[in-house]
């Protein structure tokens, strides 16, 4: 019997390196931190304990929620206790957590449009009946929603409140404050993905959601995939002490015990010595820097297209000129060596078929400048 080869890749993403993907959502391999990785774990291991290669706690090395919560008191501008957090495998685990617990299979949730596609992709994989509610410059339409409530009440509303992906708008306070009343009139959860909330360019967003999340229906996601290194597989839930605790008490943590305390323990080095809140501040400029380079290229070679420069996070949210059809025309941005995400990606209902997803975060500055040079060039090809 002859076997398959062994498959030589490492990562999730492989790109032909010809082709110059502007779709790809995340950190150029150089912005990953490895030497102070390395730095944090060498300092752990000679430390000589042996707690986190054993089984962790079920809510979290109870060190590292300490450590975390000092950070995020820090970060989110409001008080932030340990006993809050719920330590997982980073968002995505989250939200597949979130699901078996809080919603059944055939249950409706609320979901933004746009929002973010693989998102959908773990909704689906639990079943669950997705209901989108548009977004405009200032998030999600609260009006929408209290409208929609009238006819449906979701499991859960999943949002991403700062620097929406992919659409970049922020919620402002004031439907911030609105959604939360609502989750409280309506009887339901409002699941915050805030894991750009840390990488703001121009301005300071409005506070966390997760500001509500001790006393009101708020589970509010974070993760260090976007402001560390998404291969750590680490993150955390910001909530109430009591629903903190019931995560934990799920058979998944009974049987496998705490997520990820081997991580954790590096990371908490960090987070002790400040080099998180370095690594984050030079992500800054570097990415503030690519969104500028791909709003002027842009400028130069799309002139036509309409978008806003982002205040923060990793994406530009693009409509395109005419009645062009992002999907449709992949195969032939294909041929001139130039990818992105189309917009009907990110839509419940198969719609924004005029809109692509481009990211800054993935190529250095002069590759983003030929990619969306070569994009211009796809689109004025098929100019009648």
């Amino acid at each position: 019997m002859t076997r398959p080869p062994i498959p030589n890749q490492t990562t999730q993403l492989h790109v032909d390196p010809s082709v110059i993907d502007l779709g790809v959502g995340q950190p150029q391999l150089s912005l990953l931190p490895l030497e102070r990785l390395g730095q944090a774990a060498a300092l752990r291991f000679a430390a000589g304990a042996h707690d986190f290669l054993q089984y962790g706690a079920e809510q979290g090395d109870g060190y590292f929620r300490l450590a975390l919560a000092e950070f995020l008191n820090q970060g989110y501008g409001f008080p932030v206790h340990p006993d809050q957090l719920f330590i997982t495998n980073g968002a995505s685990s989250a939200l597949a957590l979130i699901c078996t617990l809080y919603a059944r299979p055939g249950d409706t949730i609320f979901v933004e449009e746009p929002t973010y596609f693989l998102a959908l992709r773990i909704f689906a994989d639990y079943g669950l009946r997705p209901v989108a509610i548009p977004v405009d410059e200032d998030g999600l339409s609260v009006t929408a929603l209290e409208a929609a409530l009238q006819h449906s009440r979701p499991a859960f509303l999943y949002t991403i409140p700062t620097y929406q992906n992919p659409s970049t708008n922020t919620l402002s306070a004031e439907r911030r404050t609105r959604l939360v009343e609502l989750s409280r009139e309506y009887d339901f959860w409002v699941v915050a993905d805030e894991v750009y909330h840390f990488l703001q360019y121009r301005g300071a967003p409005p506070p966390a959601l997760g500001l509500h999340a001790e006393q009101d229906r708020v589970l509010s996601l974070g993760s260090f995939s976007k402001i560390l290194a998404p291969g750590l597989r680490l993150g955390w839930i910001l909530t109430s002490p009591e629903r903190a605790a019931a995560f934990a008490h799920s058979g998944l943590l009974a049987s496998g015990g705490g997520l990820n305390p081997f991580t954790s323990s590096i990371v908490r080095s960090l987070l002790d010595d400040g080099g998180l809140q370095t690594h984050i501040a030079e992500l800054k400029q570097v990415y503030t820097q690519r969104s500028e380079t791909l709003a002027n290229a842009l400028r130069n070679h799309l002139p036509e297209a309409n978008f806003h420069l982002p205040q923060g996070g990793y994406f530009f949210w693009v409509r395109l000129p005419g009645n062009l059809d992002a999907r449709a025309i992949m195969p032939h941005a294909e041929q001139f060596k130039v990818a992105y995400r189309p917009g009907a990606f990110f839509s419940t209902q198969q719609g924004l078929a005029n809109y692509l997803r481009l990211s800054f975060t993935y190529y250095p500055a002069g590759l983003i400048e030929q990619g969306v040079a070569r994009l211009g060039r796809c689109l004025r090809s098929l100019a009648p």
